[in-house]
């Protein structure tokens, strides 16, 4: 139907989104084990293809890529500049393999980046032009806590197909007008009860198994007079200030723009490029860090994801996708961090 499709595929030890061309190129009897700072690939004997948790990939690098060009300044014979937009030809996009979580961080960058009274061009041409096939997560890692996010493990909202794995096929639902006309080309045969009965079966033990889960949906009541609580102290003793966290969360927008002049100074680019709340630039004001050190830049993170998100957006920053988790080098665990701000030890019932 004209979209050109990316998939999961191993690549380089983990699981990432890449152009593929052949179900061969799906990752086939794998599954993922992680934990705090701790990720590896492992076979299975149970031969599904999605039979994993996530990568360290979600939408964000496809929406919002670490590196584009926004704009392109140029000198004209008569030495007048002008400048020109650059927003990117887009090929339609099926991306196949999408997690709830991964759907639910979507939607909140679509509330940062398609504000009805300036949304972001470059973002809005990438969003219109996408097919998202989800599917459902039934074997959530030890990181995973979507289920006390309310996000996962069951796709509920966000795609225009939906797919649960089963023992020799699949279970597919249509979500949107454009997933109903990619069925009527596939006409799928209608469910049996058996498999029904099998898809809700595998999603409350994909609920049931999650160990870990958020002390709170909102903490701006908890994070209020803590700027100087002690916990702070003790993270940054442990945190790397590397920026990983933010990197692989599905929900960071963080970002600077600079501009790159060519070598005959007749023009220049201005770019978009990812940057991080641990980063010392991110927070420069007149040539001095506004947060000094990362106890302070830990604090900006944490707070802004779980507190000030909702000030700006009405909901938490975080969706339970556990990968700042994982993919922290040091363990630090997002969910351990914050409920140590109420547990009773910290003076909270």
């Amino acid at each position: 139907m004209g979209y050109s499709c990316i998939a999961p595929q191993i690549k380089d030890g983990a699981i990432l989104y890449s152009p593929f061309q052949s179900i061969e190129n799906l990752p086939q009897g794998i599954s993922d084990y992680q934990s705090p700072g701790s990720y590896k690939l492992k076979e299975s004997q149970d031969k599904r293809l999605f039979n994993w948790s996530n990568g360290p990939q979600a939408l964000k690098p496809i929406l919002f890529p670490p590196h584009e060009n926004l704009w392109r300044a140029e000198k004209n014979s008569d030495g007048k500049i002008t400048f020109v937009q650059q927003i990117p030809e887009i090929t339609p996009l099926a991306i196949i393999g999408l997690r709830s979580c991964d759907l639910a961080a979507m939607e909140s960058m679509d509330r940062h980046f398609l504000r009805p009274d300036n949304p972001d061009p470059w973002y809005k041409k990438r969003r219109e032009n996408l097919l998202l096939v989800a599917v459902n997560c039934v074997s959530p890692s030890n990181s995973c806590f979507c289920v006390s996010t309310g996000t996962g493990p069951e796709a509920t909202s966000g795609y225009d197909l939906r797919l649960h794995e089963c023992d020799g096929g699949f279970l597919v639902n249509a979500g949107t007008e454009q997933g109903e006309k990619v069925l009527d080309v596939c006409q799928p045969s209608p469910a049996s009860q058996p498999i029904l009965d099998q898809v809700k079966k595998e999603l409350s033990n994909a609920v049931a198994v999650q160990s870990r889960g958020i002390a709170a949906n909102d903490f701006r009541s908890i994070f209020s007079g803590r700027e100087d609580d002690s916990i702070w102290d003790e993270t940054a003793s442990r945190c790397l200030g590397c920026g990983n966290c933010t990197a692989v969360c599905p929900t960071c927008f963080c970002h600077r723009e600079k501009d790159s002049s060519g070598l005959d100074l007749e023009n220049s680019v201005h770019h978009r490029v990812w940057d991080s709340c641990f980063s010392a630039e991110h927070s420069m004001l007149h040539g001095q860090p506004v947060r000094k050190d990362v106890r302070e830049r830990y604090r900006q993170w944490m707070t802004h994801k779980l507190s000030g998100w909702h000030d700006q957006f009405g909901e938490s920053g975080c969706v339970g996708c556990g990968r700042c988790i994982t993919w922290c080098p040091v363990g630090i665990d997002l969910v351990a961090e914050s409920a140590s701000f109420i547990s009773p030890d910290n003076g909270e019932e």
